[in-house]
């Protein structure tokens, strides 16, 4: 499988050795490790990633991933996207790593069910819950992984840092992008060398990555078209309508909901006294609602 995926932004396979109690692969050394080290392991002696660096890695992992996805046959799934699985070469070129994890799918099936065995934290809802892996699982990751890229910290840390659990996390950054408090989500280290816009499209990004439902994800094609300036700012206004939307609706009494959604009128103090037989399609919004 790891042999299929020739790639420059993924860990090419040159050879494999097997004994009758060791299994060895043998791949490039990666110098420079992997995001994770360089973010959170570093020696003294050596200098943080810089903001263009972070760029160009993100750009890489998504490439890397959308080749595992758009152009494998059959397509592959990572699985246990995550910082400490991006490595990076001499140059500082993210190489996609670690398929120990990794699933071949087939292009007209839409998931697999497996037993889930990554890393918790770079979770999505949807695997956790049910073990099926798709696509939009490895766009979880990214997400999440890109995250960690802009802030340094690992997804736990950017947790507790949110006072919250793993899924409030995103609620917090999105509270803090739209109050452009960006000190706050950049990595202290690159002590402001970096440009606010270009901060704010790669939490954009990071943000679309990681919504709950795996189907208002992007594509990792998407995600590479935005990060090379295609489509971000539509997709992004899109997402925010959407967001407005889902608040509007949070801080809605039901009732009212109903009541909008009715096309007959009713009465405030006796919503629920209409001929819902007649009309199968009114009984389920009130089922859903009550």
């Amino acid at each position: 499988m790891i042999s299929m995926a020739v790639h420059r932004n993924l860990l090419r396979l040159r050879g494999f050795c097997m004994t009758p109690t060791e299994r060895v692969l043998f791949h490039p050394f990666m110098v420079n490790g992997s995001v994770a080290s360089c973010l959170r392991e570093r020696g003294e002696s050596q200098p943080p990633l810089d903001w263009p660096i972070r760029k160009r890695i993100a750009l890489g992992a998504a490439r890397g991933l959308s080749y595992l996805h758009d152009h494998c046959d059959p397509k592959i799934i990572h699985r246990d996207v995550k910082a400490a699985n991006i490595l990076l070469d001499e140059e500082f070129e993210a190489v996609v790593g670690d398929f120990g994890l990794a699933k071949l799918m087939d292009y007209k099936d839409t998931h697999v069910t497996t037993s889930v065995r990554r890393t918790i934290g770079h979770i999505a809802p949807e695997y956790l819950s049910t073990g099926r892996a798709s696509e939009k699982t490895d766009v979880f990751g990214y997400g999440v992984m890109l995250l960690e890229l802009i802030n340094g910290r690992s997804a736990f840390d950017l947790a507790r840092l949110a006072n919250d659990d793993d899924f409030m996390l995103f609620d917090w950054v999105k509270g803090l992008l739209k109050e452009k408090k960006l000190e706050t989500l950049v990595d202290a280290n690159l002590h402001g060398y970096y440009v606010d816009e270009e901060v704010e499209q790669l939490m954009q990004v990071a943000l679309l990555c990681t919504q709950t439902s795996p189907m208002e994800r992007p594509k990792m094609s998407d995600v590479v078209r935005m990060l090379e300036g295609d489509g971000l700012a539509e997709r992004w206004k899109a997402w925010q309508k959407k967001e407005m939307f889902r608040q509007e609706v949070n801080h809605t009494p039901t009732t009212q909901i109903l009541i909008a959604s009715l096309p007959i009128q009713l009465p405030i103090s006796d919503p629920l006294n209409c001929p819902v037989q007649d009309d199968p399609s009114m009984a389920l919004l009130l089922a859903h609602n009550i």
